[in-house]
């Protein structure tokens, strides 16, 4: 019987109902109390790392987790880890470039609805999880909700009240779960032949430029001031605006020669960024060199960078780290 370490973060899963509303209180130990019947194909034992609503995770707590994980690695087959859904998607993509080539599966889930809730999907994620973690075909870190088992570095958060809450961007689902089986669509564990990598050290100094129409280029100067890297979402396919009034060309010439770092994706969710296509977008991005997401999430992006700049700022050696696929990050790079 395989040995599965669940770690609690705290989020919706584990929460309670007070005066001021929902919030984490009940610990791993509680949580597993409501899933009784998993002792019929796991023993699991826990670890409460923190009880946070996942609003307050910060990249201390991703580290804090990938740490727990390298501990306990050698003493357990399998990992889950219960988390708030509403940063769940960031912390997938950053175990991702924290934990790499994980032979042993490290699942993240949680719910929409407390756990101790008559009706609530809590009990079906936590045990579907798992399971998940429990069989042999899987790996590396991935997100289990709804019956679907998503690649970490592609979640994202869709809806903010239904129990299909997550959905897989640019990329097919591993696997869905149905009761008692795992059906896998993607069934690849033989091809993982790169050595386990746990890193340490992640950059959070990494900001975020959401572009609305008639924006003042003047937010990237202050930016710079604060920033190692930016990661700008444009409109589209991606470009950058050519306003009379403000210069963007001014500003990200100002954080290239600063040595700093530029990311340009977009605002749509699916079929990602290719900035090649238009004017607005091909002069600038070869000009200065621009990274550009492709078709990675949003989350992937921030944390990847995040991931790359904890380790250098060389510029070669970001961007050649960039377009490394990690657990199925990045497919297309033009």
């Amino acid at each position: 019987m395989k040995r599965i370490l669940l770690i609690a973060t705290g989020g919706t899963i584990a929460s309670k109902r007070g005066q001021k509303g929902l919030k984490p209180l009940l610990s791993s130990e509680e949580l597993l109390t409501y899933v009784p019947s998993v002792k019929e194909f796991c023993h699991t034992e826990t670890l409460q790392l923190f009880n946070l609503d996942s609003t307050n995770i910060q990249p201390m707590h991703w580290l804090a987790i990938a740490q727990a994980v390298e501990k306990n690695y050698e003493t357990y087959d399998g990992f889950v880890i219960c988390h708030g859904t509403d940063t769940m998607a960031y912390s997938a993509a950053a175990l991702s470039y924290l934990i790499q080539n994980s032979p042993k599966p490290i699942v993240i889930t949680g719910s929409q609805k407390p756990i101790d809730l008559e009706i609530t999907d809590a009990r079906t994620n936590l045990s579907d999880s798992l399971r998940f973690a429990s069989c042999d075909r899987a790996y590396g870190v991935n997100l289990v909700f709804d019956g679907k088992v998503i690649a970490g570095t592609r979640a994202k958060k869709e809806r903010t009240k239904s129990y299909n809450a997550f959905s897989s961007i640019n990329f097919p689902y591993i696997a869905s779960i149905q009761e008692e089986h795992i059906l896998f669509y993607l069934d690849d564990k033989k091809l993982l032949c790169e050595p386990l990598t746990f890193y340490h050290e992640f950059n959070s100094s990494v900001g975020l430029l959401k572009l609305i129409p008639s924006m003042d280029a003047a937010v990237l100067d202050y930016m710079a001031e604060h920033y190692d890297g930016v990661i700008i979402e444009s409109f589209g396919v991606g470009g950058l605006p050519n306003y009379e009034t403000c210069g963007y060309y001014s500003a990200v010439k100002k954080w290239i020669s600063q040595g700093k770092t530029v990311v340009m994706t977009t605002q749509v969710t699916n079929e990602g960024s290719n900035m090649s296509v238009y004017e607005v977008g091909r002069t600038i991005k070869y000009e200065f060199g621009l990274l550009e997401s492709y078709d990675m999430t949003l989350e992937a992006a921030v944390t990847k960078l995040m991931w790359i700049l904890g380790q250098t700022k060389e510029r070669e050696r970001v961007k050649q780290l960039f377009y490394q696929t990690v657990n199925r990050d990045i497919l297309w790079k033009a």
